[in-house]
C-alpha cells in the first residue's frame, strides 16, 4: 500500500469516492444532484486540490482505496486559533473490502503531521459512529461549547 497525497491526475476517482462516501453516508443521492455533482467536482478539485484542500490518499498499485480530505481555511486569528489557520476534515472513506486494516488511521496520521507543517492550530470534523473511535485514537475530543451549531440552506 503507498500513501500519499492526490495530484491532478487522480481528480476522476476523486469524484466517485466523494460521491460514494455521500451514498453511504445520506442514502440515494437524486440523479439530478448526481449528474451535478460528476459535472462540477472535477472543476473543484482543478481549482483547490493541494492549495485550500489537502486529500491523503491510499493506493493499491494504482487504485486509491482510501482517502481522507482536508479543507483549509484562514481565518481572522483568535486566541482559539491563534494562527488564523483551521482545518476541516471531509470525506474520510475506504472502500468497503479495504476496511479495519488501519488505512484510515494512518491517513489520518499523515494529515495531522501536514497540518501541523502547514501552521494549523485547530481542525475540526463531525465523526459518524463508524467514525468515532478511529478520531479519537489519533487524537480528537468531543467539543463541549457554549455556543449553538447551527446553519441554514439556502439552496
Amino acid at each position: 500500500m503507498i500513501f500519499d497525497k492526490a495530484t491532478l491526475k487522480d481528480i476522476g476517482v476523486l469524484t466517485d469516492l466523494r460521491i460514494a462516501y455521500l451514498n453511504e453516508d445520506l442514502g440515494v443521492i437524486s440523479d439530478k444532484n448526481l449528474e451535478l455533482m460528476q459535472a462540477t467536482l472535477p472543476s473543484y478539485y482543478e481549482k483547490h486540490l493541494n492549495k485550500d484542500l489537502m486529500v491523503y490518499v491510499a493506493r493499491d498499485e494504482e487504485d486509491i482505496v482510501a482517502c481522507a480530505f482536508l479543507l483549509i481555511v484562514e481565518k481572522p486569528m483568535s486566541p482559539s486559533f491563534i494562527t488564523g489557520k483551521t482545518g476541516t476534515v471531509l470525506n474520510v472513506y475506504t472502500k468497503p473490502e479495504y476496511r479495519k486494516k488501519g488505512y484510515a488511521k494512518k491517513l489520518m496520521t499523515m494529515m495531522l503531521e501536514g497540518a501541523k507543517a502547514q501552521g494549523l492550530s485547530v481542525i475540526e470534523l463531525k465523526a459518524t459512529e463508524d467514525g468515532y473511535s478511529l478520531y479519537k485514537s489519533v487524537g480528537f475530543e468531543d467539543v463541549v461549547a457554549k455556543y449553538h451549531n447551527m446553519k441554514i440552506v439556502l439552496q
